[in-house]
């Protein structure tokens, strides 16, 4: 139970976060926001794929929160157990041992998640 908490606490302040960094930021943040959100849409990859290597990569470049807001992601789009394991798998690969502490994380959010269903 505790983990769920985490998580929604999580969604409530990234979001206030995200507000406040858009209400002080610039036209550079403000693009790069859109830019970001943008990159996730539907094209030849689906968003589905595209969360995967965003989890993949924020795996490898050891960013518990990047690593925490593709997981919702790609739980709300839909991701199987199988395809988390081959994508969590890939990072593994990439970034080495040094990986292993975010994917116990990752996995223990995804069982709070799974939960949810």
């Amino acid at each position: 139970m505790k983990e769920r908490a985490d998580i929604k606490r999580f969604r409530k302040e990234r979001e206030r976060l995200n507000g406040i960094t858009l209400k002080y930021g610039d036209t550079a943040t403000k693009r790069f926001f859109n830019l970001d959100e943008a990159t996730y849409k539907d094209g030849a990859l689906s968003s589905k794929q595209k969360e995967m290597m965003g989890l993949v990569a924020s795996l490898v470049l050891r960013c518990d929160d990047c690593i925490r807001y593709h997981l919702i992601n790609c739980f709300e789009k839909g991701v199987t157990c199988e395809e988390l394991r081959e994508a969590a798998n890939i990072a593994l690969i990439a970034g080495g041992s040094i990986v292993i502490p975010h994917l116990r994380r990752m996995y223990g959010d995804w069982e709070d998640l799974s939960g949810e269903r």
